[in-house]
């Protein structure tokens, strides 16, 4: 479809606004796009081989960046779907472009494409892995919880939280101290405007507040160095009364509910004020764990490593 810069910025902010998951946001991509969805690949009459560093759950190439070069078996009748389910307002003319054929992308098994080739070099599996040898370089026992967790921030987190805290008063499933690591793609629907932040530091404030009282460290934070409109690639949290998180606080005892009402999706400023944001500048110069919660042992281990390398 044709359309302006202005048009693309506004389409993605719907669409990272409307708590989608990250795959039907790439049918709708797909099918508003010239290139998406294969039509890159189709276009040249090289054989294409394509390096793919992934960043979506489950790690299906045709949704990394919406596939330029990977067709998907998603149809122009599956974007209308989408845009129904979720109360997208698009614009007439993108409508307009769906609803006839020009919106139809390369089907995977087109003999066009038939000459290419993905692999895929990068993901979050292998940053899960990583983490948990870095861990277990450092004495720590480490899990895997799952690279492919999707769903609402606050929700994912809760969920994480109740896990760490069966761990902290019950040892079950796992016995502390243990790094939990995970990975995924989760959604922050967006109730009202105005809020900076994303979904990492929503996470962890969700997480830290079913936490509070309990001895536990969390890092939220996105592998590619931005957390939603922010310049900060997530937040921590910690549950130790030390001086680095005394700021924290200043919160403890406000129920999730009642800073909802008093920050809607605005978890920059929170963390921001506490000064516990995750600041970034490249992205080489810091390796993140994402997702990550644990208790540390009584001993000598250098759990700055486990945060950040500078």
């Amino acid at each position: 479809m044709s359309g302006t810069l202005k048009d693309e910025i506004e389409l993605n902010e719907m669409l990272l606004a409307s708590g989608a998951p990250i795959s039907a946001m790439n049918v709708v991509r797909t099918h508003l796009s010239n290139i998406k969805g294969g039509r890159l690949a189709a276009a040249t009459l090289a054989p294409v081989v394509s390096l793919i560093v992934s960043d979506i759950p489950g790690d299906n190439p045709a949704y990394v960046g919406s596939g330029p070069t990977v067709p998907n078996q998603s149809t122009r009748h599956e974007a209308l779907d989408i845009i129904a389910q979720y109360g997208l307002k698009l614009p007439e003319a993108a409508l307009k472009y769906l609803n006839s054929e020009h919106a139809t992308s390369p089907r995977p098994d087109e003999p066009v494409l038939s000459r290419n080739s993905h692999h895929i070099v990068a993901s979050a599996a292998v940053s899960l892995q990583a983490a948990a040898s870095l861990a277990r370089q450092q004495g720590l026992h480490a899990v895997i919880l799952s690279d492919a967790i999707e769903g609402e921030s606050r929700d994912v987190a809760l969920v994480h939280a109740a896990i760490a805290r069966e761990v902290v008063l019950r040892n079950r499933p796992f016995v502390k101290p243990v790094v939990m690591l995970s990975g995924g793609e989760t959604t922050v629907t967006l109730r009202s405007s105005g809020g900076r932040g994303g979904r990492n530091s929503e996470f962890a404030l969700a997480a830290a507040l079913a936490l509070d009282g309990l001895n536990f460290h969390l890092l939220a934070a996105d592998t590619d160095g931005i957390d939603g409109s922010e310049d900060n690639a997530g937040a921590f949290a910690d549950g130790l009364p030390s001086s680095d998180c005394a700021p924290w606080a200043s919160i403890r005892g406000v129920s999730l509910m009642q800073t909802t009402a008093i920050l809607p999706s605005d978890r920059s400023t929170t963390f921001s004020r506490l000064d516990l944001l995750e600041q970034t500048s490249m992205i080489s110069e810091r390796y993140y764990l994402r997702k990550t919660l644990w208790e540390p042992p009584k001993s000598n281990i250098d759990y700055s490593r486990l945060v950040k390398k500078m």
